[in-house]
């Protein structure tokens, strides 16, 4: 049986990969200067982290223990719908970095 807890942090989970995969789109946006070169690396470098991350949450510690997810329902849970939603939200809800204004560093 699935105690609120299990739900509670598997949603904080699920949350957490979210911001993750955000933040880290951010990140090659900012440093990769070429128009594609941040969509293969958040491509194929995010879901690394993500499954890791997952790894370390649903396999070392026995968050959502009750949830009797198979293996591609939990991947597809806590990496593939992160990653979609991380990637959606900064690239079409957050201005690109070329909008902002920068002072000169001299």
């Amino acid at each position: 049986m699935v105690s609120v807890v299990n739900l509670v942090l598997f949603g904080a989970v699920l949350v957490g990969h979210t911001l993750l995969a955000a933040v880290l789109t951010r990140f090659f946006r900012i440093r990769l200067k070429t128009q594609w070169g941040y969509v293969v690396y958040s491509l194929l470098l995010i879901p690394v982290v993500l499954v890791v991350s997952t790894l370390l949450f649903f396999g070392v510690l026995p968050i959502g223990a009750g949830l009797n997810l198979g293996v591609p329902a939990l991947l597809g849970a806590s990496v593939g719908m992160p990653l979609a939603l991380g990637f959606a939200i900064d690239t079409l809800y957050v201005p690109p970095p070329e909008e902002y204004d920068l002072p000169e560093t001299q």
